[in-house]
C-alpha cells in the first residue's frame, strides 16, 4: 500500500511490514527504517528509549538509616558537672527516637549531636570553674601567708 502525502518533497515508501489482508501493521518495528528524521510511513519516528537494563541508576539502600545514639551519658555528665545545661541536654536526648521514628532523620542526628555538644560544654565549663576555684584558693593562701609574716610579736 502506498501512502499519499500532501508534501511532494517527502516521498513515502511502501511499508513492507504492512499486511493488506488485515489492514493492520505487522508485528515488526517501523522505527528507524525511513530516510532522514521520518519513518517509512512519512510520519516522524518515535524516539527509542533505553531499556531498564541499560539505565545505570545508583543503588539506594533500603530502609531508614540507623538510629543515632541518644547520648544519654553526655546528658548525665551535663547534670553532674553543670546542671543548667542538663535541661536542654536531656530534652535533646529524649527527642532522638521520636524524631527518627517519624522520619526526621536529620533532626534525630542533630538532637544526638546537640546532646553530646552540651555534655562537652558542661565539662569545659566545669573545668574552667574548677581552675578559677583553685586559682582563687592559691591567691587567698598567698595573701594569708604574706599577711601572716608581716605581723611582729
Amino acid at each position: 500500500m502506498l501512502l499519499v502525502s500532501d508534501h511532494p518533497e517527502y516521498k513515502p515508501t511502501p511499508n513492507p511490514e504492512y499486511r493488506a489482508d488485515s489492514g493492520a501493521p505487522g508485528t515488526g518495528s517501523t522505527a528507524g527504517g525511513g530516510t532522514g528524521s521520518f519513518g517509512q510511513t512519512g510520519y516522524p519516528q518515535t524516539p527509542s528509549f533505553p531499556s531498564p537494563e541499560q539505565l545505570a541508576y545508583p543503588q539506594q539502600p533500603y530502609g531508614p538509616p540507623p538510629l543515632p545514639p541518644t547520648n544519654a551519658g553526655w546528658a548525665v555528665a551535663a547534670l553532674v558537672f553543670f546542671w543548667p545545661l542538663a535541661f536542654s541536654a536531656f530534652n535533646h536526648s529524649s527527642s532522638v527516637f521520636p524524631r527518627w521514628s517519624l522520619g526526621d532523620y536529620q533532626g534525630a542526628h542533630y538532637a544526638s549531636e546537640r546532646t553530646k555538644q552540651l555534655g562537652k560544654y558542661s565539662l569545659y565549663i566545669f573545668g574552667a570553674l574548677f581552675a578559677l576555684f583553685i586559682l582563687f584558693y592559691v591567691v587567698i593562701i598567698a595573701v594569708a601567708v604574706s599577711a601572716g609574716s608581716s605581723y611582729t610579736y
